[in-house]
């Protein structure tokens, strides 16, 4: 009995932080832009994927992290959407631009690599990656793409 309510306690407390996290990532945009997209991978796992940011401060935040001068919050985060976006060809999912930001350390629950997430997607949104929340741990930016 003392086991289940632990293992219950854990698992609100997984809920609250990914409850938490989604409240970081969905703020409202600071400013209008002309949407940016940038490459990330998750190595050592083979693959890269895009994202398509439309908010300034974001934007720049990723420019801030492929110049070196963020150090700290460098792995990316978001919603999934599953759907393809034209400029993601390769995956049958994308970020909600919205929901995207950046982190330094986040919980297990989220962290899946590019390919291990297409493959399970029918499960994102369930028990895999609770409200479709992704946050891959060894996510980097390596560039931005026009």
């Amino acid at each position: 009995m003392i086991a289940l309510g632990k293992r219950f306690i854990r698992q609100v407390l997984t809920v609250l932080s990914v409850v938490a996290m989604l409240t970081m990532g969905f703020n409202s945009p600071s400013s209008a832009a002309t949407p940016a997209r940038f490459v990330f991978e998750y190595p050592p796992s083979p693959g890269q994927f895009v994202v398509e940011l439309t908010d300034e401060s974001k934007i720049q935040k990723a420019r801030d992290i492929l110049s070196g001068k963020e150090k700290d919050a460098t792995h990316i985060l978001g919603r999934i959407i599953k759907r393809p976006a034209d400029y993601n060809p390769n995956w049958s999912y994308q970020l909600d631009p919205n929901s995207i930001s950046f982190f330094q350390m986040a919980i297990e629950v989220c962290d899946a690599s590019i390919q291990y997430t297409e493959d399970h997607l029918d499960e994102a949104g369930g028990a895999f990656l609770p409200g479709a929340f992704w946050c891959p741990w060894n996510s980097r930016l390596v560039k931005e793409i026009s």
